[in-house]
């Protein structure tokens, strides 16, 4: 059985991903992460959420606590929001322009680690 430094590596490795690149995604040092996938450490629960979002899996996986991989995909109920017909439109524009950021975010980031691989 994989321990949690184990599943860190081994799903890091199936990605292609680079240690340093996995690191600098969840904002952590390569010394860092190196001790996590050693298990010299533990991380800490934002440095395991870090780790779980960017290698698209879920913190149970890591944790041991499932076999499947796979990220947990829980639908958000707008309804607690008052529904999208209750949203004003400086909310709608706030919401639209923070989507816009994330995304834009998102590809910089993948366009860096695609470079570094070619």
């Amino acid at each position: 059985m994989l321990t949690l430094g184990g599943r860190i590596k081994n799903l890091r490795e199936k990605k292609d991903i680079k240690q340093k690149d996995l690191a600098k995604l969840c904002g952590l040092t390569i010394v860092q992460l190196s001790r996590y996938e050693t298990n010299d450490r533990k991380p800490d629960p934002e440095a395991l959420k870090n780790i779980a979002d960017a290698l698209d899996t879920s913190g149970d996986y890591l944790l041991g606590r499932t076999n499947d991989p796979s990220p947990v995909r829980k639908e958000t109920n707008m309804s607690f929001y008052g529904g999208p017909g209750n949203y004003t439109p400086d909310e709608i524009e706030e919401m639209e322009a923070a989507l816009l950021r994330y995304r834009r975010t998102k590809e910089k980031v993948r366009e860096e680690i695609e470079g570094k691989k070619e």
